[in-house]
């Protein structure tokens, strides 16, 4: 089991910054990916950033070049966060942390966390 803790949301002005925490904890044997998600009100989730194990990263197309993701592993203890510049209201969401767990060769197993939420003030 891995648990998923977001801090760091709160109210900003647009052209403000944000930077949002996710602690990962529990029983961790390699976390294969990490990403960022959020979902806006009448709105489907959606990917903002995504970090691999190799430290690969992507991003979604109306975050790149405002946002960074960052990944920091210590004695099995899993960051994740997200740096977020120039903020838009657009960028008005709940924003979840995501893990994908690999337990076992050949076993995957998709975790959240319960979202942090961002509003962006006009």
């Amino acid at each position: 089991q891995v648990q998923l803790v977001e801090s760091g949301g709160g109210l900003v002005q647009a052209g403000g910054s944000l930077r949002l925490s996710c602690a990962a904890s529990g029983t961790i044997r390699v976390i294969n990916r990490m990403a960022w998600y959020r979902q806006a009100p009448g709105k489907q989730r959606e990917l903002v950033a995504l970090i691999a194990s190799g430290g690969t990263t992507t991003y979604g197309a109306d975050v790149k070049g405002r946002f960074t993701i960052s990944r920091e592993s210590d004695n099995g203890n899993d960051m994740l966060y997200l740096s977020m510049n120039s903020l838009r209201p657009e960028d008005t969401a709940v924003y979840y942390c995501y893990a994908l767990h690999a337990p076992r060769p050949g076993s995957l197993f998709p975790y959240w966390g319960r979202g942090t939420q961002v509003t962006v003030s006009s």
